[in-house]
């Protein structure tokens, strides 16, 4: 093993479809990097104060909290974490909203 060891970019997958979210987190560990998945608003937010992830991908449809109000919430806890906003065809506006309040961007699921 070399004496610099690499750091891996920590990964949270925030989203309620469980195969998704586990698809996901799969081919990111398959291309080295630390993933973990949660499945709603609120264990976003534990999981952030627990794991401190470089980058959040973050559904905006899920129960509890919505991804724009987990997003508000991190504005204001955690403004310089990653986020990247997974959005439905229907809420293109959504995930556009997202980006207004401090999202990195937008992917279309």
């Amino acid at each position: 093993m070399s004496t610099h060891e690499t750091h891996s970019l920590r990964v949270l997958i925030a989203d309620d479809e469980i195969e998704f979210a586990e698809t996901l987190v799969a081919r990111l560990k398959l291309r080295n990097f630390s993933a973990t998945m949660v499945h709603s608003g609120k264990a976003t937010l534990t999981a952030i104060e627990q794991q401190k992830p470089d980058v959040l991908v973050l559904d905006l449809k899920m129960p509890d909290l919505d991804g724009l109000e987990v997003l508000a919430n991190l504005n204001r806890s955690n403004p310089k974490l990653a986020v990247i906003i997974l959005t439905g065809h229907n809420s293109l506006a959504a995930g556009k909203q997202g980006m207004e309040l401090g999202a990195y961007d937008y992917i279309i699921k």
